[in-house]
């Protein structure tokens, strides 16, 4: 892409977060905490998935002037009006089968330093656990691990038309992978190492506290 083509993204991407957060803030009474907690050098952002709404409150928390690259699953680039912003700002990858493609987009994401935005649940419906691409990502690249916390007070998802939450999007403080690998025995093998370690990321997100 051109230097013209980024600018115009950036551009529209700011000028989008920002209709966005006049939007969420009068349906949300959106209130952001811990923004400073952001790194500039990019980070592996993760939250728990219980809504569509997650995507549009975390990028408007984070501010237009930093862009998150959102793994999004290939199969909502069907709706038209999605694909577009799909291709532009996020990572689409094939979720029922993973492919060594689709890693490899997702790794040069993170080793470009972008933030990049994973749910480590993948879905919205009924997740049984964690996947270990975070674990797995965060190892391999030496990325920081950057937990959010949506903090919904009421119905969430909400319950249209009216019935909207007050929400708090938490940012907690960046950390790697190996602060919570210390926590392990050497002696287990790499498969629970991944699904242990994904658990305790997701333990990770639920603790994030209000900061100023």
């Amino acid at each position: 892409m051109s230097r013209l083509g980024r600018l115009i993204k950036a551009l529209f991407y700011l000028f989008s977060v920002s209709i966005l957060w006049l939007v969420l803030r009068a349906l949300f009474r959106l209130r952001v905490y811990g923004r400073r907690n952001i790194p500039k050098d990019g980070a592996i952002l993760i939250a728990r998935h219980r809504s569509y709404w997650d995507i549009p409150l975390l990028a408007v928390a984070v501010g237009g002037r930093q862009q998150i690259r959102f793994v999004a699953r290939k199969t909502l680039m069907r709706n038209p009006a999605l694909a577009i912003l799909i291709r532009l700002y996020a990572i689409p990858i094939d979720r029922e089968s993973f492919r060594l493609s689709d890693y490899r987009r997702v790794l040069a994401a993170i080793e470009a330093r972008e933030l990049v935005g994973i749910f480590p649940e993948g879905t919205t419906k009924g997740a049984k656990g964690p996947k270990i691409g975070v674990a797995r990502f965060a190892e391999r690249t030496g990325q920081k691990i950057l937990p959010v916390r949506l903090v919904a007070h009421g119905p969430y998802p909400p319950h249209y038309p009216f019935h909207f939450p007050r929400v708090e999007v938490r940012f907690g403080r960046p950390f790697h992978l190996e602060e919570l690998a210390r926590a392990l025995p050497p002696w287990i093998g790499r498969e629970e190492r991944y699904e242990r370690l994904s658990l305790m990321l997701m333990e990770r997100i639920d603790q994030v506290e209000r900061e100023g």
